[in-house]
């Protein structure tokens, strides 16, 4: 035991003095030539040390530097800034005259990837080979250079493509390793403040640069992030996932392959890429396991009519962005002209608005402007839909036309989805065309134009019975009676009409309506912002009478007029009952005077009947 304390003691005192000679011995300043002339020499860049270098021997064998600045060649801007910077180096190399820099660690540090840090060739240049670039171990008898690790902490990121708006990234907590072969581990985290939203983002991958600046490959293994803020969900979006990337710079191309990701309980797959060109080329194919818009998506607040006091449930409180005063006025979706776009979607699940979809896809592509959905389709309970359309903002004024094709979807399923308080249910079938200037539930209500023939069966629509109201009608004004009916609702078998919408009036032109009960007929308007309707039909109940007679008879083969209107939520009718009843007694009391006059028609009695009749 004592030989072992001994020896324990000899290393100590020999590791004390070698420390020791080498900072009374080796001064770091003689590094900082070399260092300067080595980085031009293998990268071309400009290192700049301010302040003199010095040691730090505890708990690592460190250099310290003030201030630093890396700067590309004739580039305006440095490229990394640093408030300070520390070199962990290997001891046992410094007494044969090799600098071996374990770690470079950066603290305070300010990045900036603009075009204002881009290297600029000098007309004339050479253009380097596609071999790899770096030089060989360059034949030096003096001290040697080479670096493993690479740390940065608090610090900032600058991002700014071209002319875009410059995007930064705080808090940049970054540490990487690589070995000889160029081949490197990597964990990063970082937060994005921008437009009132917050997004902390971290990941671990696996990089290879062995090929770099030509191709760099990552596999990210492990991917998080948080986003909250204005225009998002109260909650947030929370996420992870992992990917594989490789970036192209000869195609300025970056390619995203084998996407496992999941936001909030939505979950996606596929592949995506993007050539930074002038105007970038973006190709996606995603495939959704589930896809909540609802949780991705914040709630959106629900307009009532300025008469109507809010609904409860109805208004989601969302915090927005504040709207940014500029001298230029910009078109709704002017981000679409910057790229195209080759999108393709599928979904097996997908819930938005409170509706349910399955088997969805979705085919799409932008052209600098101008979208074209040439696919939007998925089931909706047991029918289908499908939105194929247009959006082009190639000119100052937005435009957009979709062509909706509807088959057998629940309309109460769409009027609740959509905060109409029309309380409706039955299998909608619709063929259409519409257009307006803004893709939004509420320009739809104001501002947008179409045409549409719609189809409904086994409708029924809450809050009026039309077979009741006519039928107590009748038994107020005659002595025929009707069957009991408890039911304050209309039902009919099949509906169709022809719909027109402009700037919030919607006609129904053509409603004709059957069940077994009762046959009508009509036209009519709705207020979709006031909300509002005036409709007038042809009502004939054809069921529920008690008793036969003449005048049931004349009831089912008579329509009669009834006119619904007012507000949605407490709709007022007209009947011309009373009306159709006295024409009908006077046309019974002519035919039967009718009839006895022509019985007498050579007596005299009978003759001033028939001339009264015709006076009539």
């Amino acid at each position: 035991m004592r030989r072992v304390l001994t020896t324990l003691m000899i290393l100590l005192v020999v590791l004390v003095a070698g420390l020791s000679a080498l900072v009374l011995l080796v001064n770091p300043n003689d590094f900082r030539a070399y260092m300067v002339r080595q980085v031009e020499a293998r990268s071309g860049y400009q290192l700049k040390l301010d302040g003199a270098l010095r040691w730090h021997v505890w708990p690592q064998l460190s250099i310290l530097s003030g201030r630093m600045s890396l700067t590309a060649p004739g580039a305006s801007a440095p490229l990394v800034a640093a408030d300070n910077m520390r070199l962990d180096v290997a001891l046992i190399p410094l007494f044969s005259h090799q600098l071996q820099v374990q770690q470079v660690m950066l603290k305070g540090a300010v990045i900036q990837l603009t075009p204002q840090t881009e290297a600029v060739r000098k007309a004339g240049s050479p253009v380097a080979p596609r071999e790899n670039t770096l030089p060989d171990e360059p034949s030096d008898t003096g001290w040697s250079f080479d670096i493993g690790s690479l740390k940065v902490a608090d610090s900032v990121l600058v991002f700014q493509h071209e002319d875009d708006e410059q995007v930064t990234v705080r808090n940049i907590n970054l540490k990487m390793e690589q070995d000889a072969h160029h081949r490197a581990t990597i964990d990063f985290s970082g937060r994005v403040n921008r437009d009132q939203r917050d997004l902390t983002l971290s990941l671990n991958a696996n990089v290879n640069a062995s090929d770099y600046p030509h191709q760099l490959t990552a596999d990210i293994q492990q991917l998080n992030w948080q986003l909250t803020g204005a225009d998002l969900p109260v909650q947030g979006i929370t996420g992870e996932g992992t990917l594989q990337a490789v970036w192209r710079e000869e195609q300025k191309q970056l390619e995203l392959d084998n996407l496992n990701l999941q936001a909030n309980d939505s979950a996606l797959k596929g592949q995506a890429s993007v050539s930074l060109a002038d105007k970038p080329k973006w190709v996606f194919n995603l495939q959704f396991d589930k896809l909540n818009l609802e949780n991705l998506l914040a709630a959106e607040t629900v307009s009532t009519p300025d008469s109507a006091p809010s609904q409860s449930g109805q208004v989601a409180v969302k915090q927005t962005r504040p709207v940014i005063s500029s001298n230029i006025e910009k078109p709704e979706y002017n981000g679409l002209r910057g790229f195209t776009a080759d999108i393709l979607l599928k979904a097996n699940s997908v819930r938005w608005r409170g509706i349910d979809f399955t088997d969805v896809s979705s085919q799409m592509f932008n052209h600098n402007g101008l979208l074209v959905i040439s696919d939007l389709s998925g089931k909706m309970g047991a029918g289908h839909v499908s939105l194929p359309g247009t959006l082009d903002v190639r000119t100052s004024a937005a435009s957009a036309e979709f062509q909706p094709r509807l088959d057998n979807v629940e309309i109460g399923t769409i009027l609740n989805a959509f905060n109409y308080p029309i309380s409706m249910t039955g299998q909608l079938t619709l063929a259409g065309d519409f257009s307006g200037t803004k893709i939004d539930a509420e320009a739809f209500r104001r501002d947008w134009q179409g045409q549409a023939h719609v189809e409904l069966t086994d409708t029924r629509m809450e809050g009026l019975n039309f077979q009741q109201l006519v039928q107590q009608a009748v038994e107020r004004s005659s002595n025929v009676t009707a069957k009991e009916n408890y039911d304050n609702a209309t039902r009919l078998d099949t509906f169709t009409s022809d719909l027109t919408l402009d700037s919030g009036q919607l006609s129904l032109d053509g409603m004709q309506g059957s069940s077994s009960l009762l046959s009508l007929t009509g036209v009519g308007s709705l207020d979709l912002v006031k909300e509002t309707a005036d409709t007038r039909f042809n009502v004939r109940v054809l069921a529920g009478w008690e008793g036969e007679s003449k005048l049931v008879d004349f009831l089912k083969e008579t329509p009669i007029p009834l006119n619904v209107y007012g507000k949605w939520q407490a709709l007022n009718y007209s009947l011309q009952v009373d009306q159709i009843l006295r024409k009908h007694l006077q046309d019974e009391a002519k035919r039967r005077l009718n009839d006895w006059a022509d019985r007498n028609k050579d007596s005299q009695s009978g003759k001033d009947v028939k001339k009264l009749l015709n006076k009539l």
